[in-house]
């Protein structure tokens, strides 16, 4: 990134533990981190030319400035989806498929509008980046005067949606022959580790839906021919989302949101990261870089995944795309390792807010655990929330009676205010109690018990 750059952390923001699917799975709030690798290129005699000695000051600046004008045709080329002028910027030894897949996935772009498209060479300056060497086999088969690996960034931004720009990592090599420098492959792992992000786009044809969310906001929602249904009952449900959330959360954040709906767990792990293939999670909401004292943030999307299409009910739908936007509206004033049942039982009182649903079926294992062993006397901690089964079920629906029984005894208003408090990062228990002591004018144990009393009449 530029100079200018979000300071950035490691993955999706949240989930929700799937209660049979009666619930979304969402994981603690984190950030996708956008990696990037800068790579030291070697010609066919073997010396480096990372710009050690000599004039290679201006040798290296040449050579980024034709890198960089060959990224910005290729950018061009996918975006004006021009097969000829692609197959144009291919390597002789390019990899095979590659100018078939820059072909589809151009065409699939033709059905997004974006506000932003293009391919960077990464600074270098605005964070540390390791150095990696390409490998002399892949110098030697391709035979080029030059090989080189550079560090690259797709930078990209869907129109109407994303006020910033978000970066993704490309895995790239390049080639030059004489003075023509050409693409070889976005594909290469040089170092075995770093990959190419990959998209919608690179999943097959997209379908877009572009919904009027108020205030003239426009929110859309992107998915494939496959699961076009879905797409359609998500952008119907987008308006009343926002309007939800807007009402508990106040008016200053975005009041739009990009959703993705992924069609296989191949899709969702890449757009959503390593750690989730889509079997047991419904969404997750995710974001890339985040400036607190800007109150910006970059790359946020909710993604659904594929097998929540065919699981969800209208009503766990519903709750869910809620869930999700709340922390995408609370994301800016929201800091990692805060308390978890503060993020996810807001979150999950605006799911069910204003709902006509039973508390005893919102929470159907906390019921469970009621009719067994009384309410609940301590709130669940940071650790329950990421466990499998009926602990992390039990984790997300005590977090919602917190955040319920305080909208029902001190009034809505102060469900906020007590997120926003809270909501600074790691908290111990005495900052906890003094807290909700400041926001809420009660003694913490009184909290405490009242809570309890509220929990087993409204679930005993």
């Amino acid at each position: 990134m530029p100079e200018s750059e979000p300071a950035t952390a490691g993955e999706p923001t949240s989930r929700r533990r799937a209660r049979p699917w009666e619930l979304a799975a969402l994981v603690g709030l984190v950030l996708a981190v956008v990696v990037v690798l800068t790579l030291t290129g070697f010609s066919r005699t073997g010396e480096r030319t990372d710009g050690a000695v000599g004039n290679a000051d201006t040798a290296e600046q040449s050579r980024r400035i034709a890198v960089q004008t060959l990224l910005d045709r290729w950018a061009e080329a996918v975006r004006s989806n021009d097969p000829a002028a692609l197959s144009q910027l291919m390597d002789a030894s390019a990899s095979p498929g590659f100018l078939a897949a820059e072909t589809r996935r151009a065409a699939n772009l033709a059905a997004v509008e974006f506000s932003d498209w293009g391919y960077e060479l990464a600074d270098g300056t605005a964070t540390e980046v390791p150095e990696s060497e390409v490998p002399e086999s892949l110098v030697d088969a391709l035979g080029a005067d030059e090989v080189w690996s550079p560090a690259v960034r797709l930078r990209y931004a869907i129109a109407d949606v994303d006020e910033l720009s978000t970066r993704k990592p490309v895995s790239l090599v390049v080639a030059r022959r004489g003075d023509r420098w050409t693409l070889v492959s976005d594909n290469a792992t040089v170092d075995g580790d770093h990959r190419t992000w990959r998209g919608p786009w690179d999943f097959g044809p997209v379908v877009s839906r572009r919904v009027d969310t108020g205030g003239g906001m426009t929110s859309v929602v992107l998915g494939h021919p496959d699961n076009a249904a879905m797409v359609d009952r998500l952008a119907e449900e987008l308006p009343s989302a926002v309007v939800n959330v807007t009402q508990l959360w106040g008016p200053d954040w975005a009041g739009r949101t990009l959703v993705w709906v992924a069609a296989s767990q191949d899709e969702f792990t890449a757009l959503v990261g390593p750690d989730h293939d889509g079997r047991d999670i419904a969404a997750v909401a995710i974001s890339d870089a985040v400036d607190p004292e800007a109150a910006a943030v970059s790359g946020q999307r909710i993604v659904f995944s594929p097998a929540s299409a065919e699981r969800l009910t209208e009503v766990t739908r519903r709750a869910i795309l809620r869930h999700e936007l709340t922390h995408v509206a609370a994301r800016a004033d929201t800091v990692d390792r805060s308390p978890m049942w503060v993020l996810e039982g807001y979150a999950e009182y605006a799911a069910y807010r204003g709902s006509d649903e039973e508390k005893r079926r919102i929470a159907p294992a906390l019921t469970a655990l009621v009719d067994e062993e009384g309410a609940p006397q301590e709130f669940p901690r940071d650790e329950d929330f990421s466990a499998a089964g009926e602990r992390g079920s039990i984790a997300y629906e005590t977090a919602w009676s917190l955040n319920a029984f305080v909208a029902e005894e001190f009034g809505e208003s102060h469900v906020t205010q007590l997120y926003r408090a809270l909501a600074v990062g790691e908290s111990d228990p005495v900052q906890v109690d003094d807290t909700l002591a400041e926001v809420l004018d009660v003694d913490a144990d009184q909290f405490r018990d009242e809570w309890a009393d509220w929990v087993g009449a409204r679930l005993g």
